[in-house]
């Protein structure tokens, strides 16, 4: 991890002005790496409902930092005429966003500039107070998110990876064997983010104590060649192996393999960006949907995992007693990763785009769990079987769009990050959510064992 990157897990940094100034700085320049080669055509890109054009997303992701940063944190005043009218995703319908008269693509970079120039000109000269503190990294985690979208925007639209500085073609090296299941001890669990975090979103508050019963997840996330497997037996043409919702999304996708999966004679393919390569057997499975992982699930007689038995696996507490045959794990010892509380680091997971692209499964023996589970942070994002829904006791957030709106059962939970997640943002309690049909996002899954 570079120094401009501090992790939120160390409280002394996340109010400090310096730091404050070099995270807004280095979200910013990875927004504008992320799309500093397109065209001006490809700024605006064709309208797909699982996409927003680029020069539309720099905008909103301005706005969102001088709203939260500068209007309702220092009661600033516009920095851009109709900027809620063009920006507000809570009220600018999607497909609108091709139709308004954007600012052009010099335009948007010089708000952009603008907006950051005078939020770093507002930091105070001292320590930042909490409510301070909350907004401004509030704007980065968001920018953060954005930067994962533009990437997947990239590859949805089979444009050239990103060029971004750091990033190695290297691929890290795998140790040791990863297969098969580790046995995980049932017991009293405090789900969600322990009291005192620097910073949480409203859907991880707060920690909650869940019984979870004995189980058996595996070690690693689901391969290609595993995948693989399953596609070869026709396991897209099997209805026995899919949810009524899954058949309709099948028939209507008319889909038979992955989406960015391509026939070679016997073989496969995948395209990777713009390029087309053999499929990396070794490498875990990706851009896959809840009803892909779901279906894989039933035809290997396996589950996926609830987002409580995941988060055990990943992250369990440093001590605990037995009560009878179970567990009580203690709350106030939980990890923030799966290797404790010091931050990732290349070692531990791929986090940071740091490569272009996933690496195999056996990589980064650094950040196993305490119960031997590898990967459960950085590399894909993780589809588990839990609804996205709010926690007892839900408190909505200032930024009231952010979670409440999506808590229904077309939303599932994805745990862990991926490949071009920052480090910064993530952790175990981390809950992303997307509805079952997104394959475009960088997903896949592990499977348990049936109970």
């Amino acid at each position: 991890m570079r120094a401009s990157q501090p992790s939120l897990a160390a409280a002394d940094l996340w109010r400090r002005p310096a730091e404050v100034a070099a995270v807004l700085e280095d979200a910013r320049r990875r927004s504008l790496e992320l799309i500093a080669d397109l065209t001006d055509e490809q700024w605006r890109a064709p309208l797909l409902a699982i996409i927003n054009p680029p020069l539309w997303e720099l905008g909103h992701v301005a706005w969102f930092q001088e709203k939260w940063a500068l209007r309702h944190l220092r009661d600033e005043p516009l920095l851009l005429e109709h900027g809620d009218a063009l920006y507000d995703s809570a009220a600018v319908a999607h497909d609108t966003r091709w139709d308004l008269r954007l600012p052009s693509r010099r335009e948007t970079l010089d708000y952009c500039r603008r907006v950051l120039d005078r939020v770093r000109e507002r930091l105070p000269a001292g320590e930042l107070s909490e409510k301070e503190a909350y907004f401004h990294w509030l704007v980065v985690m968001h920018e953060d998110m954005h930067g994962e979208a533009f990437t997947y925007t990239r590859q949805t639209l089979g444009w050239p990876a990103p060029k971004l500085t750091g990033a190695s073609e290297a691929l890290p090296k795998a140790e040791g064997g990863v297969a098969g299941d580790v046995e995980i001890p049932g017991g009293t669990f405090l789900l969600g983010a322990r009291p005192g975090e620097t910073f949480v979103f409203d859907n991880e508050k707060w920690g909650h104590e869940v019984e979870i019963k004995p189980f058996a997840i595996a070690r690693a996330p689901v391969t290609n060649g595993q995948f693989a497997e399953f596609v070869d037996d026709d396991g897209y043409r099997r209805p026995e192996l899919w949810t009524e919702e899954g058949k309709r999304w099948l028939e209507k996708e008319r889909a038979e393999h992955p989406v960015y999966w391509l026939r070679d004679g016997s073989g496969w393919q995948l395209r990777h960006f713009d390029k087309i390569l053999p499929l990396p057997k070794k490498l875990p499975i990706i851009h896959v949907n809840w009803y892909e992982a779901d279906a894989y699930c039933r035809w290997a007689k396996r589950r996926l995992p609830t987002e409580a038995e995941w988060e055990l696996a990943a992250g369990p507490s440093t001590r605990c007693a037995r009560s009878g045959s179970t567990l009580r794990y203690d709350g106030a010892e939980k990890r923030r990763y799966p290797w404790g509380d010091a931050p990732p680091n290349s070692e531990r997971a791929q986090l940071d785009s740091t490569h272009i692209g996933v690496v195999p499964v056996a990589a980064h023996a650094g950040g196993d769990s305490p119960f031997g589970c590898r990967q459960m942070i950085g590399n894909v994002w993780e589809w588990t079987s839990s609804d996205f829904q709010p926690y007892p006791g839900f408190v909505i957030d200032p930024y009231k769009e952010y979670s409440q709106p999506w808590f229904t059962p077309d939303y599932k939970v994805l745990r862990g990050g991926c490949w071009a997640t920052r480090s910064r943002l993530i952790r175990s309690t981390w809950r992303n959510f997307y509805t079952k049909d997104r394959r475009d996002v960088f997903a896949g899954f592990r499977t348990c064992g049936l109970q």
